[in-house]
């Protein structure tokens, strides 16, 4: 074979390579083509991939036009002035509540604050569409299209809605009809506080709301299956309480205008008695036992017991003004002024023990030089032979006499309570009659004020504690 035929060769090969390639090419074009066209492509670009536990499927792609389209349906002609089921039947509201926070609790005003998560769920048949889609989540645009439950919460004297950064509304909207309406709420609502125990109390404070203008037989309102849940206490502002529990019930409430269905949530609370027993307990208890302290003080030191004394008395007043600040003007008495005024009393006693040890010790004082100057007297006037020993007898019964008067109350014939220690020496002691001597007051009230005062708190404190 000589070059000319290899080189035509080639090129036959070479045309035979080159047709087979450009029908695998062609091939190929045309099956891309065809998979293009082809049903189950069609199928595939609308389904999108949708993670679900971990596990990926195809979910139908949702598309704002769409959503636009049924939200324009079910509005048109839709008046929202009109609650569901007008003439047919009552529109019942599933209600459910979740409790932000609680606090602070204001005494004097008697109210408390609260932020809560209000969330209302009925059903609408003007508000059912089909559609691939099952849910509708909406803000809160939509709130003003439809129509909304007027609630009302009845003993709230202010209500305030968070608007900021947007309005904290929320709007879901099913496919069956059915509606759930959120709002986040502030509110300052009544509670009306019995502080007879106080600072021992423990209140119910409500929170109620129903219809405004919907009657039992228009609205309905029923608690859902888990109706109030709390958030984490820790951050609640309640100081001085402590939040036991809660319930919820369901009443009738009949006026002027109709039967209206009323809801109600009981927050219970306990006062805790930190704050009162360090201000108020423990500085009344210190006062009257340092009152205690001029019974060990010599009834001579006038100046020395008559100013601890009325310090104390005054020291007693001040704490008294004081722990009234923290409550309204009630016109009873609670436990805390009960255990300020006993504290009061024992504090003017020991003062007025001092005041009727020091009059009687005087008085005797003064009798004591009177009798004594007189006896000077006598003896200098009556020196004579005749009477000298006469008179010197008389009067030395006298000076023993006044030895004894001395030292008890002034009774004489015994007709008092108290009695001469002379007539009771003598015999004219009657029956049931005490005998106290004057310069023994001191070390009774030593025993006796302790004593009565431990007793005052063992009664006051398992009274109010455990009774």
């Amino acid at each position: 074979m000589n070059g000319g035929d290899f080189a035509l060769g080639s090129e036959v090969r070479l045309h035979r390579i080159g047709g087979k390639a450009l029908f695998v090419c062609l091939f190929l074009a045309c099956l891309r083509v065809c998979e293009s066209f082809s049903p189950n492509k069609l199928e595939e670009e609308d389904y999108e991939d949708v993670p679900i536990n971990k596990t990926w499927v195809l979910s139908p792609k949702v598309y704002e036009s769409d959503v636009t389209l049924i939200l324009n349906k079910l509005l048109l002609g839709y008046d929202n002035k009109l609650r569901p089921d007008i003439g047919v039947r009552p529109t019942v509201i599933e209600t459910a509540v979740y409790v932000n926070s609680i606090g602070p609790v204001d005494p004097i005003n008697m109210e408390y604050t609260i932020d809560i998560f209000f969330a209302q769920t009925w059903y609408d048949s003007r508000l059912k569409f089909n559609s691939s889609m099952k849910l509708l989540m909406l803000n809160s645009n939509m709130v003003g299209k439809i129509w909304i439950p007027d609630t009302f919460f009845r003993n709230s004297r202010k209500s305030d809605a968070h608007w900021i950064t947007t309005p904290n509304r929320l709007l879901r909207l099913w496919s069956n009809g059915r509606v759930m309406y959120t709002l986040r709420l502030t509110i300052n609502a009544e509670c009306y506080l019995k502080l007879h125990n106080f600072p021992m109390d423990e209140h119910s404070c409500p929170l109620e709301f129903s219809s405004y203008g919907y009657p039992k037989n228009e609205i309905q309102y029923r608690w859902q299956r888990r109706s109030v849940e709390v958030a984490d206490q820790r951050y609640w502002r309640l100081y001085q309480f402590a939040f036991v529990g809660l319930r919820n019930t369901s009443d009738v409430a009949h006026t002027q205008s109709g039967e209206y269905v009323i809801m109600t949530i009981f927050f219970d609370l306990s006062r805790r008695m930190g704050y009162f027993t360090i201000q108020t307990y423990i500085p009344c208890s210190m006062i009257v036992v340092l009152s205690w302290v001029s019974f060990w003080i010599n009834k001579d030191a006038v100046p020395a017991r008559t100013s601890l004394g009325i310090t104390t008395v005054l020291t007693m007043t001040t704490l008294s003004t004081i722990s009234r600040k923290s409550l309204p003007k009630v016109s009873y008495v609670t436990a805390m002024d009960l255990f300020v005024s006993v504290c009061f009393i024992f504090t003017f006693a020991a003062l007025m023990e001092y005041g009727t040890l020091h009059y009687f010790t005087s008085n005797r004082q003064a009798k004591k030089a009177k009798a004594t100057s007189t006896q000077q007297r006598s003896a200098v006037v009556n020196i004579r032979p005749s009477a000298s020993l006469l008179q010197m007898n008389n009067i030395a019964p006298y000076q023993e006499d006044d030895d004894y008067a001395y030292e008890c109350l002034d009774g004489k014939d015994c007709a008092s309570f108290f009695c001469c220690f002379e007539d009771c020496r003598s015999g004219a002691w009657r029956e049931n009659r005490m005998q106290v001597r004057v310069s023994k007051i001191d070390s009774y009230a030593r025993i006796f004020f302790p004593t009565a005062f431990g007793l005052f708190n063992l009664v006051y404190w398992v009274g109010y504690l455990y009774l």
